[in-house]
């Protein structure tokens, strides 16, 4: 017999009705997608996963995180339907005083997001920045490149230095996909 498993995440309020979406469309999408049965309680702001079959229960996860750490309902459902992406959560709490976390965060996006959007385009993954989380959502390598660069805004690197890496990482990634041809 399979286990069920089940998972409450906490979603800050102001997350609540994007996870629903307009009337549930974004909660019935969940559910449909990974055969999971979703509650989500509003009055203590939790979401409620029950599943059945494990892989349906994690992609079910990684879309509510994404979710409630701001992804746009739109790229977090990408997850679902792409099984090659993944999801990714840097907890600047771990890496920063609270005191210097708005700094920080002002250095990741930039002077009118121009960084920000660099990571975005040069290494193809898609990035959120919400309370103490920076979340991140690409193919697996893209991630873990795009995570790379934002420890190195994090540990005081310039912004030229990580630019300079991330191109040096695109063609590297480019190269070994071309070697696949």
């Amino acid at each position: 017999m399979n286990s069920m498993n089940v998972l409450e995440i906490e979603v800050p309020e102001d997350r609540i009705g994007v996870l629903i979406g307009k009337n549930g469309e974004i909660k019935r999408t969940i559910e449909k997608k990974t055969g999971c049965k979703l509650r989500i309680m509003s009055d203590i702001k939790v979401a409620r996963i029950e599943c059945e079959d494990p892989i349906g229960f994690m992609r079910a996860k990684d879309v509510i995180k994404a979710i409630s750490i701001g992804f746009n309902p739109e790229i977090a459902l990408k997850l679902l339907d792409d099984e090659m992406l993944i999801f990714d959560v840097i907890d600047l709490s771990s890496y920063i005083p609270e005191k210097a976390m708005h700094r920080i965060k002002g250095r990741i996006i930039g002077k009118e997001g121009k960084i920000r959007r660099q990571i975005e385009e040069v290494l193809d993954v898609n990035l959120t920045i919400y309370g103490k989380f920076i979340g991140i959502i690409g193919y697996a390598e893209n991630v873990s490149a795009a995570r790379e660069a934002i420890t190195m805004i994090i540990d005081g690197a310039q912004h030229s230095r990580v630019i300079k890496f991330m191109e040096r990482k695109r063609r590297e990634m480019r190269s070994r996909s071309l070697d696949w041809l």
